[in-house]
């Protein structure tokens, strides 16, 4: 389940909790694992789940066209003052039909929100619908069951008046089902007002490496299991690459 807090009232906070020039490195992977994969020259892209857009902050330069969709306004509000040269529309990816077809379809970690199988297959479909024939959908999820790790992350920055900190607790209450749960909680604070408190739980889905190449192949998929490094992250992380079936 998407956080109404994190995604909506403290949007506008959104540079300080997650800031573009921490995407540099991660955009540069994606663009290349695309561009790798695709059977076609990859000039347009639709992302899903787009958030505040600082992927493709980095990623547009690679396209000729961008399209970003997100579920929450007020974060397509953030991505806009960020990428105003793309296009940007409200849409939840399960269920999202632009009657356009893209040569790349990519799904970052929004695709954890997608927490039962039909749920990640209808965001599958979407990917599918909006791809050309022998175009490529990248899908990047925090964890597979094989690597998941519970543990704690924090952070957050300040700018000008405004500071924001965070700590996330990542657990799995039940191991044997397909989620898992990300509990927030933020304080902001702007100017010398008192911070304020705000607590947010997250259910992310949670799949098998066999589960995702399954579900790929069944919504019209050639699937492909794609591990990689980011110099940040201590273990190897995980990607799937679907090319649609011609």
């Amino acid at each position: 389940m998407r956080g109404d807090i994190m995604y909506g009232e403290l949007a506008d906070w959104w540079p300080l909790l997650s800031a573009p020039e921490e995407y540099e490195e991660e955009a540069s992977i994606f663009v290349d694992l695309i561009q790798k994969w695709s059977r076609r020259p990859a000039g347009s892209l639709l992302e899903l789940g787009s958030g505040g857009g600082n992927n493709a902050f980095h990623m547009k330069a690679a396209f000729s066209r961008i399209a970003l969709v997100d579920r929450s306004e007020a974060m397509l509000r953030v991505s806009g003052r960020l990428n105003p040269d793309c296009e940007h529309v409200q849409g939840d990816m399960r269920s999202l039909r632009l009657e356009r077809e893209f040569d790349a379809v990519f799904v970052h970690d929004a695709v954890v929100y997608a927490a039962t199988p039909a749920d990640l297959r209808a965001v599958m479909t979407t990917a599918r619908d909006h791809l050309v024939p022998g175009g490529v959908a990248l899908f990047v999820p925090d964890f597979v069951k094989e690597t998941f790790r519970a543990g704690t992350s924090s952070g957050g920055d300040d700018r000008g008046e405004r500071g924001l900190r965070y700590l996330a607790w990542t657990w799995d209450p039940d191991p044997g089902d397909h989620s898992y749960v990300v509990d927030y909680a933020f304080l902001v604070r702007e100017g010398d007002l008192a911070p304020r408190v705000f607590q947010e739980r997250h259910e992310e889905g949670l799949f098998s490496r066999g589960e995702w190449l399954g579900l790929l192949a069944e919504a019209g998929f050639e699937p492909h299991h794609v591990p990689f490094r980011h110099s940040e992250v201590e273990w190897e992380m995980t990607a799937f690459v679907g090319i649609r079936r011609t």
